[in-house]
């Protein structure tokens, strides 16, 4: 019998917004040797109710575990598995990119191709904003990474399922 690989998990996870709801989540997953690998934490449109997305890691029966704990936490309201092809997931990378004269045009097509922006310039670098698939973050990040690539900031995937909650 073959063993079972483990996968990324996106959860989109409905808490109410209170102090040490996030802190019982973070000690869920530390407790049980579970990692996580990107984490936002938003207010919905009820103050009273934050979303937050979570992409981690595990087989099925590991991330199966996952929710079931994550529904026993007295703050968590809801836990859904965000499914890729029935949901809509964008990341936020901004780029710190130190270009010589020689390389800002280019860099300045790459971000134009990657429909990203320019959010700051100094007279050492650009710092760009790029939001998209996991996927286009990399690419993008692959393709500037000749040309000095500082700071990189990313929010990991959020995602909402295109089927109501």
């Amino acid at each position: 019998m073959k063993k079972e690989e483990a996968k990324k998990q996106v959860l989109s996870i409905l808490v109410e917004n209170q102090p040490g709801a996030l802190a019982r989540i973070a000690g869920l997953f530390s407790g049980r040797g579970y990692n996580i690998e990107s984490l936002a934490v938003a207010p919905t449109m009820d103050a009273a109710v934050s979303r937050m997305t979570i992409m981690t890691r595990g087989d099925h029966a590991v991330l199966e575990q996952i929710k079931k704990q994550l529904n026993k936490l007295i703050n968590v309201l809801k836990v859904v598995e965000v499914r890729k092809r029935r949901s809509v997931q964008r990341e936020l990378a901004m780029v710190k990119v130190t270009a010589s004269a020689e390389d800002r045009t280019e860099l300045m097509r790459i971000v134009e191709i990657f429909r990203g922006r320019v959010v700051d310039v100094s007279h050492e670098s650009y710092t760009v904003e790029i939001t998209g698939k996991t996927a286009k973050i990399e690419a993008f990040l692959e393709l500037v990474k000749p040309m000095k690539v500082g700071d990189v900031a990313r929010t990991g995937p959020i995602a909402l399922n295109r089927e109501p909650l």
